[in-house]
């Protein structure tokens, strides 16, 4: 019984690992751990019956979290882009620009998987999407089928670390930072990360090129006429409107301007630019554009304005995360519209499947914080602090050991359950170290990444799983057999991309400014500069600094 007493926390702790692993729901493992623990420890006298008190305000503040009604917006909007034939579009397009270099259909694969990112911030959609879309067309051309899975697979989970992203507003509220600030903290290592897989590829085709071979001519779509490509009138309209918009935005900005509302600016100039031009010269029969340049146009800048909408509006201060997933949510809605891709049938699918992912990460939100009531108050929280902070190596100890051990719980957790049981016991930790807390949410949201990519439980590899061949099939195009895609090919597939997302957690950990960049816009305030005259007293009428002529100014005390 004083073992009990004295261990009350790791126990509660070690008995929540083992539901976990017997495979007991997430949400009801943690709420009913709270509820027992929290009546062991009233029996053992460590606890009031008070306690329990607090649980419905707590509840109840989780449901009036105005910050996770993003997590449905986002979710709409993913699944409606989805289901509207962008992904479809947008990688025959990009095929296209990209097949005629070695390896080109893999970096489309990587350019429309940021794109999703950026737009959907799903990951399922993402990588099913790709996997029907690309993945046949990668093994028709011969492929290494390793490249061609892991490619398909790291490129659907960069919806996990590119704004949108679903769990950058979950970490941002588990560890009580803004959405915005963690948004803006990740946009770079996101890109980088993208980046990184495209370096990766074309690396791959060229030390061995017959894994990544271009497209043969005959399976390009879009030539002209005199047997050109048209890439050269499509780089001549990206330049025309690199220009405009410089010229453009150097006059609406001035040298005290963000750098976030600079950049935003001026892409939105861009695509309008560039999507007029096109409009003008469909419409009017110039003849001045290649098709190559006209189906780029036509299908990449309304992805492109939606960013805007959603990402540009948040990183400028005109909108909240909140009101950005809204806005990204009626946009979508909008394109699917102006596509003709919207039915009763795909709304209601959708609408389906974002009730029920809302509710699942409600109610585990629900249950961490009731197995948290009671494991803050048998001081669990110290126990973690005390077990952490003492490490060697102090703050770099500690980065490199929760960087470990996230890593390998990411094997048998996924993100939802890494953030919401982990991240609030390291988050206070992190705190008190000194830490700064946007900088750690997105070192640990890269991390996690990679729990959507371990063999053998990577959910990535599982979607991926439900959409590659089973068996040997008839391509409908060449007439040849292909043969299928093993399990154990997308396992290894998957290797060396979780390599580049680790060498990632590590750049992030080196070099903080790569996160930190989110602090360059705030201004600093000297505290030895701030006068405050509280003025003299001349009477009963003088209030604070101003004496009883009316015509006197309340506010001339201050400076």
């Amino acid at each position: 019984m004083e073992f009990l007493i004295a261990n009350l926390a790791p126990v509660m702790f070690l008995t929540l690992v083992f539901f976990l692993l017997l495979g007991f729901p997430v949400a009801f493992a943690l709420a009913a751990n709270g509820i027992l623990y929290g009546l062991v420890g009233i029996e053992l006298g460590l606890l009031t019956p008070a306690l329990f008190q607090a649980l419905p305000q707590r509840i109840f503040g989780i449901v009036a979290n105005d910050t996770l009604l993003a997590v449905p917006f986002f979710t709409l909007m993913g699944l409606i882009l989805e289901r509207s034939g962008m992904a479809e579009d947008l990688l025959e397009t990009i095929g296209q620009l990209f097949g005629s270099i070695r390896g080109g259909l893999a970096v489309a694969v990587v350019v429309v998987g940021t794109m999703l990112a950026a737009t959907t911030g799903v990951v399922s959609a993402s990588v099913i999407s790709m996997g029907l879309i690309s993945l046949p067309i990668m093994l028709r051309y011969g492929y290494d089928r390793k490249l061609a899975t892991g490619v398909i697979a790291a490129s659907g989970t960069l919806s996990q670390i590119i704004p949108p992203s679903l769990v950058l507003i979950i970490l941002a509220d588990q560890l009580g930072r803004s959405v915005g600030d963690m948004y803006r903290g990740a946009i770079i290592p996101g890109f980088l990360l993208a980046g990184s897989y495209i370096v990766y590829v074309l690396i791959v085709a060229w030390l061995r090129p017959q894994n990544a071979p271009a497209m043969p001519p005959e399976a390009r779509d879009f030539h002209e006429p005199n047997g050109h490509s048209g890439i050269r009138s499509l780089v001549v309209l990206m330049l025309f409107s690199v220009a405009v918009s410089w010229f453009i935005s150097g006059h609406l900005n001035d040298e005290t301007s963000p750098i976030d509302e600079k950049i935003v600016i001026g892409i939105l100039i861009w695509g309008v630019t560039a999507l007029i031009v096109a409009v003008l010269n469909k419409i009017l029969r110039l003849g001045m554009l290649s098709k190559i340049a006209e189906r780029v146009t036509f299908v990449m800048i309304p992805p492109l304005a939606l960013i805007f909408l959603v990402l540009g509006t948040i990183f400028i201060g005109v909108a909240t995360p909140t009101e950005g997933g809204a806005m990204g949510a009626v946009g979508a809605l909008i394109m699917a519209l102006l596509r003709r891709r919207m039915s009763l049938s795909l709304l209601k699918q959708a609408m389906d499947t974002t009730t029920k992912l809302s509710c699942f990460v409600l109610f585990i939100l629900i249950g961490s914080t009731i197995f948290g009531l009671t494991f803050r108050a048998v001081d669990g929280d110290l126990w973690v602090e005390h077990l952490l902070i003492d490490l060697p190596g102090g703050e770099w100890g500690f980065l490199i050991v929760v960087s470990i051990m996230v890593f390998l719980l990411a094997f048998f957790l996924d993100f939802f359950e890494l953030a919401f049981i982990i991240v609030p016991l390291l988050g206070p930790v992190a705190d008190k170290m000194g830490i700064d807390l946007i900088w750690f949410g997105v070192l640990i949201a890269v991390n996690m990444q990679t729990s959507f990519m371990h063999p053998p439980f990577g959910f990535a590899l599982f979607y991926l799983r439900s959409v590659a061949p089973r068996d040997d099939y008839r391509d409908r195009v060449t007439g040849q057999m292909i043969p299928k895609v093993t399990t154990g090919q997308i396992y290894w597939g998957s290797v060396p991309f979780i390599g580049i997302q680790l060498l990632m957690v590590i750049a992030v950990m080196v070099f903080p400014g790569m996160v930190m960049h989110y602090k360059a816009e705030l201004t600093d305030v000297d505290p030895s500069t701030v006068q405050i005259d509280v003025g003299t007293a001349y009477g009963d009428d003088d209030i604070y600094g101003y004496g009883s002529d009316d015509n006197a100014d309340p506010g001339a005390g201050f400076q």
